[in-house]
């Protein structure tokens, strides 16, 4: 698997936008696409349905050499070999949690990933030493209806801060990408604009070319 910070391209297997589809064909179809990282989110599900999911997907990435993220449930993240899991605000501030190194009472962990929404919440995430940091919305968007965007001026900020691996996320679509790379960005994650679509796997590398072309400006460029 590529080291995390060489990672781009974070998709997800998000139960909100199956739209029937198996979850373990739609990782596959992602990992076609060029996924870096694939999320298993499944927000009304219970940590029984999630386990069960996350079974039939792991193969799948596990074959592609990607990895695997659980949204939420550390203990499903162990019982299942997923590499990361994904915490929130909410699941690790709230819950007392100072380091990432605290998280499931002290068993061997996958890496833990944090969600921000300001500077000052990625300073705090960044104390608790995580693997990578989610810095979104940048846009307003259907996934997270009730949240503020922190639009392109905290991608900005983290591009002049962060020095861990950071995912710009929310809203970010084939119209939006480029303004969020131009911003600072280097790494993104896309829900529904690729969930959305027919064809997932194609869909998946037009996000993949533009990060590649991005990346391969910069190189010329220095």
């Amino acid at each position: 698997m590529k080291p995390l910070a060489q990672c781009r391209l974070y998709t997800f297997v998000d139960t909100a936008y199956l739209h029937g589809r198996v979850p373990a064909q739609v990782a596959r179809q992602l990992c076609a696409g060029g996924s870096d990282l694939i999320q298993l989110r499944a927000k009304t599900a219970s940590a029984d349905e999630v386990c069960r999911i996350a079974d039939q997907i792991l193969p799948v990435t596990r074959a592609a050499n990607v990895r695997f993220v659980i949204n939420d449930f550390c203990d499903v993240a162990i019982k299942v070999g997923a590499e990361i899991c994904h915490l929130g605000q909410e699941d690790f501030f709230d819950a007392g949690f100072t380091n990432v190194s605290q998280v499931c009472g002290g068993k061997p962990t996958p890496l833990i990933g944090l969600s921000t929404h300001a500077p000052e919440q990625a300073q705090r995430a960044l104390a608790a030493q995580p693997a990578y940091i989610a810095i979104g919305p940048v846009y307003a968007t259907g996934t997270k209806p009730t949240a503020k965007p922190v639009t392109l001026d905290y991608v900005r900020w983290d591009k002049a801060n962060v020095k861990i691996p950071w995912f710009a996320i929310g809203g970010i679509n084939l119209q939006t990408i480029e303004a969020v790379l131009e911003a600072g960005a280097t790494r993104i994650c896309v829900v529904s604009a690729i969930l959305n679509a027919k064809d997932i796997a194609a869909e998946c590398q037009k996000y993949r070319k533009h990060l590649d072309a991005t990346l391969a400006a910069d190189g010329a460029a220095t």
